[in-house]
């Protein structure tokens, strides 16, 4: 055929004819009628549809390679694939993307192609699988470059060319039940293979792996490479792609290349050397290594079997690995080459143990900081599979002077106990070989994974960098010289692999499961993992237990309290992880700073193997963070499963008591954990807020939060509002669980009977001190919940900062209550409820001040000079939340952010409040603290006024207090609480509420220890907690001391002194009752001493004599009603007691002496059976005698006096209790433990000392004797000795 006709078949349309005729022309005409197509092309490109038979001739390779197509230019024209329903009978396929190949060409208008040849069909399709059937390309292929998968693929796919849907079918059967299989899709993509990841020079090459068309360069894994595909171009029929996670903006997808990829092109493979390869083998150059001579000038080959290669090991100079190569005897000597010129790294992807290799051009070197050599690769090395008949041995002399031998290091010594204790605990892990495939991901951050679904996978020893993509469910690995170690312990139950930089990680199959779709949260902390392994030198079970550690942290606090990617961000000097610092202290402990970073060279070569994983301990695992909502359930749980009636109660105690004694009694009790009683020991995180609801401190997390009471250190309280918003790390403190429960036991017998209890409440609360916490700041913008959390100020542009603010001196502050508060003009007319608020007094330090830049203006001058004016503040609605930040004695400012707004903070303005009493308290101005409103505490030293108030809390004088004096009736002071019960309220049991109906009324009493600087015995005084104080204030605890200011102070009717909560009382608790109880011992004294009034210690002992008995009574009452019950039978009328349990109660008065003063001493209960010196088993015979009667009674006038009794006197019971009274066996000489009948008050006068006359024997003695006494018995015990009384023991 004539070239003229070739152009008018082209021209006229008949492109199919022309493209078979091109074929007949020879070479060189073909490129000159190409050229001339070319042209033709670029005045009209068009789209083209083609015969799916022609595709398959050797033109399409052939022009592909032309120098004209290549230098055509002729812009790109994309096209979609057309609708397969629109398509012809005649399978056409539309081509439409060979933009993609790696030429200058961008696009292939097809008109230039003829009926192409059988040469690439020939070449391809048998490399597509013999199973291929029909067209090389099916109608609903479609091509697709790199720059498409990254712009538009957003989900995983996977295509397939050479796959039947039945042969699909059966690989998505490998997903099993919970795997979701790759979706299939029709695309054709071609590329080359290159190490080089963009237009980068040698030295950037850092052994990854791309395809690269041109449009651009994508990712790739491929399981066994060959070096020879690098730079070819190539057709791939096989592959998954991966894209980057949607929220990753810079982030990039990547390729698995699932099977050899096709050439377009045939080999160009140059044949092998004509003549063999010299070679050494491993034992000649294992040898080699050790003589002086022979390595001069040397670059021989090297042959062997690969017996392991090393993980590629990157730092911030170079990368390198290390492969072993030894002889075909598994016990032969071998040698290992280290690797670190960058265009040979990719080897490591090519390397295949057990297959034989030659590596060229090798010399040897010196390890920096070793003393031993190595073989190492130089630039112009190759990598050669092993052909015996292409290499030949190379014969060398190698009797020459010897190196001196590796030195071995030297056992480090240890002649101590506790070494050899540590060394019996470490464990050796086991070196193997193991071939598994990935059944789950752990944590991809911290590379664990689950191999089998039977162990643990620990990639974090080796950098994985590139692997991190490709391992899911699914992947099979062969993991060489990988370490076994069996149980690690800190949370780890089953065995775990880890390789270390000796092994290496080989990828054996790839997965057909889609990767699990990963949340943002998911993927961070990778580096601070690494930072984990590679900085803090980390064993792996500390290693386990520190991600199992971040991940409850990450639970706790994100993303509500603070971002995943700040938690877990890289650690630096100036900007620190919050996850590592929470996690520092444990560490620091387990794993001291300091430890010996490891060093990959010695890691790889030395021999024997020594790395972070030889050896190991089982890890107890040190610690938790639990969350605030399991702590506080754990703390209910444990205080409810440790709440016995019994315990509280003592049975000797408890058998005495009536029903109601008994219920009031177990109403409250308390229960203290701390961080040591949990296993593991729990260690406290939360974020500081401060509740608008309730006034108090919180720590929150996720799941919720807990109130807390803090204090700075010991009696400071906390001022710094500004650690509001701020993460807070503890590991001491107490957790407190308080007990209210409602019952009706009838009597002590059914204390164990849970259905008695009507209704149970905990109020879970913790306390600790500021010094013992770790604080963190967190970003603002990130609380969450500013209102409750902050108040954080509403946003601002940059560089405005429009406040005004005023300084005030706190001077008090009044109790947090309900109160009911004045109601503005305009107001709704409804009843108001109240509302909870307090009041704070104070007086103004200064005029108002303006925000100037950063810093605080001038205050403005004041109409009435410098005087300081004293305001009220009233703190309500969400302003409540700076109760516990405001103490008396400190300064403040008081900020309100908004444009300058007059009068702000002055009588008159827009928050004044116009108060006519306020007048006559002598208050300038009352001001209603605003919501938006912050405060901030100030520098009181820059104060003189507050230096002045600051000295001490006032306390009112010890003998005021004890007084009766009513002159100051509001009295403050310092105490110890010793004990804390509900009682009956008085006056009125019940109150009504607004809606009319009848509700009990609450008290609570506190026995406190006053403390006096000027008394060596602590009086002890009762304080009374009513309604609207209830609930109490939190640490109101048994042992902790509290300053409690303006109470007051009343007198009751048997003139004894107690304190009431008032709307104007403040307390501060000022320290935690002590973790561990230590009962001290009670004074031993005269009882003389006891007449110093209120300086007299209230409880103590004594060494005294018994003289006589004044009464003695026994009786058994009703358990519910308390009446008689002779015979065991209730005798009150007119009602039916719901229960017939009696009880007995006894009580008796006696005289003692000590030689100094004299006592009357009540005995009641089970104290009188130790009084009259009878057994248990006597004493209850004694009972069941009293039983019949239901009371005996016993009066004795004086001594010698005969008894009165409630019983005939000739009764033998009543005989026998006169004769028991006035025997030796009751009256002797005792140790008397007691406590005052009255607690020690100056409101009667002492009474005088009398004269009495006695008689002993002839001689009559007149003198003056002190009053008797009052005492409660607490316990009697018998003298060791019968001559260790006190002085003057001796009765006449």
């Amino acid at each position: 055929m004539r070239e003229d006709t070739w152009l008018g078949l082209l021209r006229s349309g008949q492109q199919a004819h022309a493209l078979a005729a091109l074929s007949g022309f020879s070479m060189q005409r073909r490129a000159k009628m190409l050229s001339g197509m070319l042209c033709v092309v670029r005045r009209s490109p068009q789209r083209l549809l083609i015969p799916s038979d022609c595709w398959c001739t050797s033109s399409f390779v052939w022009a592909l390679s032309l120098p004209c197509v290549v230098q055509s230019g002729i812009g790109p024209c994309l096209r979609t694939p057309p609708n397969p329903r629109a398509q012809t009978s005649s399978s056409c396929l539309r081509l439409s993307a060979l933009r993609l190949l790696p030429f200058k060409l961008l696009y292939f208008p097809l008109s230039f192609l003829g009926s192409l040849g059988k040469s690439l069909g020939l070449w391809v399709i048998p490399r597509l699988g013999c199973g291929f059937a029909g067209p090389l390309f099916p109608s609903l292929c479609s091509f697709v470059s790199v720059q498409d998968l990254k712009t538009h693929q957003n989900l995983p796919c996977c295509s397939h060319l050479s796959w039947s849907s039945s042969a699909y079918q059966a690989w998505t059967q490998e997903a099993g039940p919970n795997g979701t299989p790759l979706p299939r899709e029709r695309l054709i993509l071609l590329g080359t293979l290159t190490d080089l990841s963009g237009d980068l020079e040698q030295e950037c090459r850092k052994g990854d792996l791309y395809v690269k068309d041109n449009t651009g360069v994508l990712n790739c894994e491929l399981i066994d490479l060959d070096l020879s595909w690098l730079g070819r171009l190539f057709l791939f029929p096989s592959w998954s792609y991966l894209p980057p996670a949607r929220w990753s903006s810079s982030g990039e997808g990547h390729l698995e290349l699932l099977s050899a990829p096709v050439p377009v092109c045939p080999s160009n493979t140059s044949p092998g050397p004509l003549t063999p390869l010299p070679v050494l083998y491993p034992e000649t150059a294992s040898r080699l290594l050790r003589h002086r001579g022979k390595l001069r000038g040397v670059q021989p080959n090297l042959a062997g079997k690969l017996i392991r290669v090393s993980a590629l090991v990157r730092s911030q100079k170079k990368a390198h690995f290390v492969l072993s190569l030894g002889g075909s005897s598994p016990a032969g000597s071998h040698v290992s080459i280290v690797v670190q010129i960058p265009a040979q790294l990719v080897w490591h992807r090519a390397l295949w143990p057990g297959r034989s290799y030659v590596l060229t051009a090798l010399r040897v070197v010196r390890i920096r900081g070793h003393c031993y050599r190595v073989w190492t690769t130089s630039p112009s090395s190759h990598l050669l599979p092993l052909k015996p008949e292409c290499v030949r041995e190379l014969e060398l002399e190698l009797d020459g002077p010897l190196l001196e031998a590796d030195p071995a290091p030297l056992p480090m010594p240890s002649s101590s106990q506790d070494g050899d204790k540590e060394t019996a605990l470490v464990r050796n892990s086991t070196l193997l070989s193991y071939t598994g495939k990935v059944t789950s991901v752990l944590s991809q951050p911290a590379g664990l994974y689950e191999v089998d679904g039977q162990l643990a996978l620990c990639l974090a020893y080796q950098q994985f960098h590139s692997l991190r993509k490709v391992v899911r469910p699914g992947v099979s690995l062969e993991l060489q010289d990988v370490h076994l170690l069996q149980s690690v312990g800190g949370g780890t139950r089953r065995p775990v692999l880890a390789p270390c930089l000796h092994g290496a990680i080989l990828l054996r199959g790839f997965s057909c499961q889609k990767p699990e779709t990963q949340s943002f949260y998911q993927a961070q902390g990778a580096s601070l993992y690494e930072q984990l392994v590679w900085e803090r030198q980390l064993g792996l079970p500390l290693y386990l237990w520190a991600t199992k550690a971040l991940e409850e942290l990450a639970s706790k606090l994100c993303p509500h309290m603070l971002r995943h990617h700040q938690l877990l961000q890289h650690s630096s000097p100036g900007n620190p992880s919050p996850g590592l610092q929470l996690l520092a202290p444990v560490l620091d402990v387990l794993t001291p700073p300091g430890s010996t970073r490891r060093n990959a060279h010695k890691e790889i070569l030395e021999e024997p193997h020594h790395c972070p994983l030889q050896k190991y301990t089982r890890l107890q695992t040190p610690c938790s963070f639990p969350t605030l909502t399991t702590l506080k359930e754990e703390g209910r749980c444990r205080a409810w499963a440790a709440f016995d009636p019994k315990t509280l109660l003592p049975l000797p105690e408890a058998s005495h008591l009536t029903s109601s004694q008994l219920n009031q009694r177990v109403s409250w009790s308390w229960l203290s954990l701390l961080p040591a009683t949990f296993h593991p020991a729990q260690i406290l995180i939360g974020v500081l807020a401060a509740s608008s609801h309730k006034g108090c401190l919180q720590l929150r997390d996720k799941t919720g939060s807990l109130p807390c009471l803090i204090l700075a250190t010991h009696s400071q309280p906390i001022t710094d509002s500004r650690f509001i918003g701020c993460l807070v790390r503890t590991e001491k403190f107490q957790l407190v669980i308080e007990r209210n429960v409602r019952s009706n036991f009838p009597s002590y017998k059914e204390l164990n009977i849970t259905g008695f209890i009507q209704k149970q409440q905990a109020r879970v609360y913790i306390q600790f001190f500021l010094a013992d916490a770790l604080i963190l700041p967190v970003p603002r913008p990130l609380v969450h919940s500013a209102t409750s959390l902050t108040q954080a100020e509403p946003a601002r542009p940059e560089g405005s900062h429009i406040e005004q603010s005023r300084l005030f001196l706190l001077s008090h502050k009044e109790a947090l209550m309900k109160r009911n508060l004045c109601l503005p003009p305009g107001a709704s007319p409804e009843v108001p409820k109240p509302i909870l608020s307090f009041y704070v007094s104070g007086s103004w330090l200064g005029g108002t001040q303006r925000k100037e830049g950063t810093a605080w203006g001038p205050p403005e001058p004041q109409g009435d000079g410098n005087k300081d004016r004293k305001v009220l503040l009233v703190f309500r609605g969400c302003s409540v939340r700076w109760f516990e930040f405001l103490h008396p004695g400190q300064v403040y400012r008081l900020v309100g952010p908004g444009p300058p707004t007059p009068l702000l903070f002055e009588e008159g303005g827009p928050s004044c409040t116009p108060h006519r009493p306020l007048e006559l308290a002598g208050y300038a101005s009352c001001l209603t603290v605003q919501d938006d409103w912050t405060l901030e505490v100030e520098n009181g030293q820059d104060f003189p006024a507050a230096l002045e108030s600051s000295k001490a809390l006032p306390k009112t004088p010890l003998d005021d207090l004890l007084s009766g004096n009513f002159t100051e009736s509001l009295v403050s002071f310092s105490a110890e609480i010793l004990s804390r019960t509900l009682c009956e309220p008085f006056p009125a049991p019940f109150w009504t509420k607004p809606d009319g109906a009848r509700a009990s009324r609450g008290c609570v009493k506190l026995t406190v220890a006053v403390e006096a600087a000027d008394c060596q015995s602590r009086p002890h005084l009762d304080i009374y907690i009513k309604d609207p104080h209830l609930p109490p204030p939190l640490g109101l605890l048994p042992g902790a001391r509290v300053y409690f200011n303006q109470l007051e102070k009343k007198i009751s009717r048997s003139h004894n002194i107690y304190c009431c909560f008032r709307p104007s009382t403040y307390l501060q608790v000022l320290s935690f009752p002590p973790e561990t109880t230590i009962s001290a011992p009670l004074p031993h004294i005269f009882l003389a001493e006891l007449l110093q009034g209120g300086r007299a210690p209230f409880q103590a002992r004594a060494s005294c004599h018994i003289v006589s008995v004044f009464s003695l009574q026994l009786l058994w009452l009703c358990a519910h009603c308390t009446s008689l019950c002779p015979q065991g039978r209730c005798t009150r009328q007119g009602s039916t007691c719901p229960t017939q349990t009696c009880i007995s109660q006894a009580s008796i008065r006696l005289l003692v002496e000590d030689g100094t003063a004299e006592a009357v001493v009540t005995c009641r209960n089970h104290h009188v059976a130790t009084a009259l010196g009878l057994c248990p088993s006597e004493w209850t015979s004694l009972l069941e005698f009293v039983r019949g009667p239901g009371k005996v009674a016993l009066q004795f006038t004086g001594p010698g006096a005969q008894p009165e009794s409630s019983t005939k006197v000739d009764e033998p019971l009543t005989l026998f209790l006169r004769t028991l009274c006035t025997s030796f066996s009751v009256l002797r000489p005792v140790v008397l433990s007691f406590e005052l009948e009255k607690k020690p008050s100056m409101v009667t006068p002492l009474e005088p000392a009398r004269l009495q006359r006695f008689q002993c024997g002839e001689l009559t003695l007149l003198t003056r004797v002190n009053p008797r006494i009052r005492l409660s018995c607490l316990s009697i015990q018998e003298p060791k000795h019968p001559s260790s009384l006190g002085a003057f023991s001796l009765s006449c």
